[in-house]
């Protein structure tokens, strides 16, 4: 057996079995059927409430089944065509608050864009409504973190569901600014949606 490359620092790393696996879990679709495939790190936050990564074309048939009202991205590059006019044709409202995705250990997550993020999650009128920044981690992580705060959620569970999404690249910084977060603003504002 010959040396394998190393994948780069930033390439996500396939355990042995893992494309197996993966299609155990995924089948190929039999004729007829349609295969609903959900976005990168997909889970439910909350009643109405959903997470994921940055969906593309393979994901609209899963989100369609959501029946969403609306849909929250955290980059802050202008949304893709393809993306919009699944939007648009399934009368689901974009909400776009542009942070940018920072690897670098001091720069600051804006706070105020957290709190309107934020204001747009607790208004129910906007649910169902999924959250998603590239790839469901560090942004996406920290508006859901902040949201738990709210919902009097102790550090030590926040800091446990930002880890299990964010995994080996979890970041002390947005542990650091979920610890920080003011949520005196919002205290006023419903933090439970359960029907």
């Amino acid at each position: 057996m010959g040396k394998q490359p190393l994948p780069a620092a930033d390439e996500e790393v396939e355990s042995p079995g893992a494309a197996e696996e993966k299609a155990a879990r995924c089948p190929p679709a039999a004729a007829g059927e349609v295969l609903l495939v959900p976005p990168l790190n997909f889970a439910m936050v909350d009643y109405g409430v959903f997470r994921s990564g940055f969906p593309d074309a393979a994901n609209f048939g899963f989100l369609r089944t959501l029946r969403l009202r609306s849909v929250l991205c955290l980059c802050p590059e202008p949304y893709p065509e393809a993306n919009v006019n699944f939007l648009r044709a399934n009368g689901i409202r974009l909400f776009q608050f542009g942070i940018d995705g920072c690897k670098e250990p001091f720069v600051n997550i804006p706070e105020d864009t957290i709190h309107e993020a934020l204001k747009v999650v607790l208004d129910i009128r906007n649910h169902p409504i999924v959250i998603h920044c590239k790839r469901g981690k560090h942004r996406t992580g920290c508006l859901v973190g902040c949201l738990r705060k709210l919902q009097r959620w102790c550090l030590a569970s926040i800091f446990d569901e930002y880890q299990r999404f964010a995994a080996a690249k979890a970041r002390v910084s947005d542990q650091m600014f979920m610890e920080r977060f003011d949520i005196s603003g919002l205290k006023h504002l419903q933090a439970s949606f359960a029907s």
